[in-house]
């Protein structure tokens, strides 16, 4: 399996603060990995970077073995909210990164339907729930067709039923759109259900391995890892 995203930073600094030194990170293919780590740690700050985002920083990013020189197509960012223009319409805000109309429609129409809002394409922001703000942002994120999906804590603001559905559907579309996945999440039980690999950056990285997919919720297993991921916060 190759290598989608190899991330290294050296060194990432504000003013005087450096908030990542020789951070290292490679996804394979169709991996989905999880960083976690205690607030201001550079979870965030690493994202942007690899989004190509923000430049301001010693190292390089490499996208399928090419360097990457700012943003690029081939990686979608799903922000923690939504961020959706609420003058336009649910399909509007999907297609806003289209020069072809045509085609946009065709691509719209069946990215809304596998996120479930087929029925809300003329819809504005406001009349969306909180779920589904967050749905028509995946969309969104998929439009470009990328190879890579970057998302920062995407289902922190909805309620936890909703978290579930919306887990569930990050799952479905990251095996049909066969994306590279890294997210990151405060939330050591989604982390440990969603990822096939989950980094705790925390000075350095260490790795934990939930096992292979499907994995179930609360089991055994997962609750021992959670258990030694806690240890590992120091919490």
């Amino acid at each position: 399996m190759s290598i989608a995203l190899d991330i290294h930073v050296e060194e990432k600094r504000y003013g005087a603060r450096t908030v990542l030194r020789d951070v290292s990170l490679q996804l394979q293919e169709g991996e989905i990995v999880s960083l976690i780590g205690a607030s201001g740690c550079g979870k965030s700050s690493l994202l942007s970077i690899a989004s190509g985002l923000d430049r301001d920083f010693s190292g390089e990013i490499k996208l399928g073995g090419t360097p990457l020189h700012g943003v690029s197509r081939d990686i979608g960012f799903i922000f923690q909210e939504p961020r959706l223009f609420p003058w336009l319409t649910v399909a509007e805000n999907v297609a806003f990164d289209s020069n072809n109309a045509l085609a946009s429609q065709r691509l719209v129409t069946r990215l809304l339907a596998e996120v479930g809002l087929q029925d809300h394409a003329g819809a504005l922001p406001k009349q969306l729930s909180g779920g589904q703000a967050q749905r028509a942002a995946i969309a969104r994120g998929l439009f470009t067709q990328p190879r890579v999906l970057l998302l920062d804590e995407p289902f922190s603001a909805v309620d936890a039923f909703t978290r579930m559905k919306l887990q569930d559907l990050l799952l479905k579309v990251a095996c049909q759109h066969k994306l590279t996945v890294l997210l990151v999440t405060h939330d050591i039980d989604e982390a440990l259900y969603l990822s096939d690999r989950i980094v705790l950056l925390d000075g350095g990285l260490t790795e934990f391995h939930p096992g292979p997919a499907p994995r179930k919720r609360g089991d055994v297993t997962a609750a021992q890892l959670k258990a030694a991921i806690l240890d590992s916060l120091h919490v």
